[in-house]
């Protein structure tokens, strides 16, 4: 048993690698299920041992049913997405780009959630790709540049294609970019990694 919850536990992949939303998708059901397991096992062993629900286990049992269904909120979250497709993944592969990058990024505001597929930074200009094809860009780019201000990133520009033949040629180009080497990059990437699902 221990060594098939290991194996499981090691295919998490971290938040803004390639597969994060779907290997979190089995961590979380796998979790919620454990979690919703001990309060339900307590429960039971409280009302044989006792044939009365009115017992100390029932008490610590319905405590416990607070992270589990935390939990099976998380789970909902991301039910409700998936990564990025191989079939976009080869072909934003191809461009053979050697920037920082990000994959399945989910971005929630109070009225939407944006999830950007892939997105990579290069000196101060942030470009992602989003396989949702009603993407508001506009309503992106409002909260991420709120985002980004809050952390002291400043004069960032954010372009997100929701087509990935523009994408993989805006990738082309940025090759040709100049970066500032002054932008911290990696602080922009936890900036992101900090704000998303």
């Amino acid at each position: 048993m221990r060594k098939i919850i290991l194996r499981i536990f090691s295919n998490v992949y971290v938040k803004g690698t390639r597969n994060y939303i779907n290997s979190q998708k089995k961590y979380e059901l796998i979790r919620t299920f454990i979690f919703f397991f001990i309060p339900l096992s307590l429960f039971i062993a409280g009302y044989v041992t006792t044939k009365t629900k009115m017992n100390l286990l029932t008490i610590v049992a319905v405590v416990g049913l607070l992270p589990a269904c935390k939990s099976l909120v998380g789970l909902i979250m991301f039910l409700k997405h998936h990564s990025l497709s191989q079939e976009n993944a080869e072909k934003i592969d191809a461009t053979k780009h050697e920037f920082p990058q990000l994959f399945d990024m989910v971005f929630t505001t109070y009225d939407k959630t944006h999830v950007v597929s892939h997105m990579v930074i290069v000196g101060n200009t942030v470009c992602g790709f989003s396989e949702d094809k009603n993407f508001k860009e506009k309503e992106f780019n409002t909260h991420i540049q709120n985002v980004l201000k809050t952390d002291g990133f400043k004069n960032i520009s954010v372009k997100i294609f929701t087509d990935i033949n523009k994408y993989t040629e805006r990738l082309e180009q940025l090759k040709d970019l100049e970066i500032d080497e002054k932008v911290n990059i990696l602080g922009i990437m936890d900036t992101f990694r900090s704000v998303a699902l």
